[in-house]
């Protein structure tokens, strides 16, 4: 039998990071094993339904890479794939489970906390209480006796007394499905073999299993996912105001890094973390899926972020930089800030990049605690002597996009005048930045800076310290 599997999210607002494991999880399961993965957009919840969220969920599907092959935009052998429009699907089934005693009609105000009295009241009560007008759903029928038990591929075997479920609303009053119906109308009618979803539905599952057994139906293999939460006690939630998938792409995150992570809540692969969306494929196995929540950890993250970046052909990550360089208004070269950068940055957003390099268009006020360092054993009188002779002999640089021709002009002045690289070099990075610490050394700020800023800078760190000692 071919694997299908669907993610079926309801459109009420960003994707959040929970949901969009679940689509990956899903998608992973289909595609480890040359199955369909199916799109439904769950809109039966009317109240909380958010304009335009269902292009929000097309596009984030699109973005990440997670192409379904049956959904909403391009259609299928067993669509609709969006549930408002598949009303009357749901009322013929639900009379069809009226008929098999698995349903029936309630007519009470309340929530029901016991068996419903309802399910007492004779076939001319019914018809007499539609006939007046009377608010109705259509309300499950649970047996009291007896047990309903069922399978999960991560949490194994699970039965449940009848007698303990309650019996939940079917067909709400104006007319549309709850999810505990639609979803398992849909899902033996679009051929679902592996239904993917958060454990917090594991104790509905039993009530799913009553309406597929007396409507006769094949029962779908469960995974039911660990919750992924902020801490050890708090789930992720876009109700909260959780981190979606938008928030992180606009906090500087690259998709394929999200992604990878997102994988890793709740899944661990045998090696390697650092996996693209075809390895993900290859590698994905359920019987890895942890039981455990999830903890999202953002330093985490930031690290398979890094990862990527570093990763990047420097043309990529520098095309990637460059609409983020509109602060940088001098003459300085962009594709070797870039090259600066790559190793350096976790993250690629304006406030990021702004604070890591706001040294670059115009230095800091000038701060003498910047020419001492404890490593090279430098101070003030020392860094003056080392920025005169740079500036003495800083014509000797043939080539000043060349990283090897300015490396070599520190070390051979500093053999030729009895100092240590860092003695040279930490001075130079101080005057160009006046920071205690930057991105880049002396020889990557002054490839930067070019030959004109480079003098600029030091003239005016020597004139600094001459008016300080």
């Amino acid at each position: 039998m071919k694997i299908r599997t669907r993610f079926a999210p309801s459109p009420t607002g960003y994707m959040h990071i929970g949901n969009l494991r679940t689509a990956l999880y899903c998608y992973l399961i289909a595609k480890k094993n040359n199955g369909d993965f199916i799109l439904r957009i769950e809109d039966t919840d009317q109240k909380r339904e958010v304009s335009n969220a269902s292009q929000l969920i097309y596009q984030t599907l699109e973005e990440t890479g997670l192409h379904y092959d049956e959904g909403p935009q391009m259609g299928g052998p067993y669509g609709p794939y969006i549930q408002s429009q598949r009303l009357d699907i749901y009322h013929h089934y639900a009379q069809e489970l009226i008929r098999k005693g698995g349903a029936h009609y309630c007519f009470c105000s309340d929530e029901i906390q016991e068996q419903d009295p309802c399910i007492h009241l004779s076939d001319e009560e019914i018809q007499q209480k539609i006939q007046n007008g009377t608010p109705y759903v259509i309300r499950q029928t649970i047996p009291q006796t007896g047990i309903t038990t069922f399978d999960d591929e991560v949490y194994g075997h699970i039965e449940v007394e009848n007698k303990t479920l309650n019996e939940g609303i079917l067909i709400k009053s104006d007319g549309y499905p709850t999810y505990n119906f639609a979803n398992v109308i849909d899902d033996h009618l679009m051929h679902i073999t592996h239904v993917v979803r958060g454990n917090e539905y594991l104790s509905s599952t039993p009530k799913y299993n009553l309406i597929y057994q007396t409507l006769g139906w094949d029962i779908p293999t469960y995974i039911h996912l660990p919750t992924v939460n902020k801490d050890e006690t708090h789930k992720l939630s876009k109700r909260d105001g959780d981190a979606s998938y938008y928030d992180l792409k606009n906090h500087g995150f690259l998709t394929e890094a999200i992604m990878n992570y997102i994988a890793l809540l709740g899944w661990a692969p045998e090696g390697c973390e650092i996996l693209s969306l075809n390895e993900l494929i290859e590698q994905f196995d359920i019987h890895h899926i942890s039981k455990a929540p999830a903890i999202f950890d953002i330093e985490k993250l930031k690290w398979i972020n890094g990862m990527y970046l570093r990763n990047m052909p420097l043309q990529d990550f520098h095309k990637l930089l460059l609409p983020h360089y509109s602060f940088i208004h001098q003459s300085v070269n962009l594709l070797e800030v870039s090259r600066v950068l790559q190793p350096r940055l976790l993250q690629v957003n304006d406030a990021i990049i702004q604070e890591t390099l706001d040294f670059i268009n115009q230095a800091y006020p000038f701060d003498i605690q910047v020419y001492s360092h404890k490593k090279f054993k430098t101070n003030p009188e020392k860094s003056l002597n080392a920025l005169l002779l740079v500036q003495n002999h800083l014509h000797e640089i043939s080539d000043f996009q060349n990283d090897e021709n300015i490396l070599q002009f520190f070390i051979n002045l500093a053999r030729e005048n009895g100092l240590k690289n860092g003695q040279i070099m930490e001075p130079v990075r101080a005057a160009l930045t006046n920071k205690r610490s930057s991105a880049g050394g002396a020889v990557e700020l002054v490839h930067i800076f070019g030959k004109e800023e480079t003098l600029k800078r030091l003239d005016q760190a020597i004139q600094n310290l001459k008016n300080y000692l």
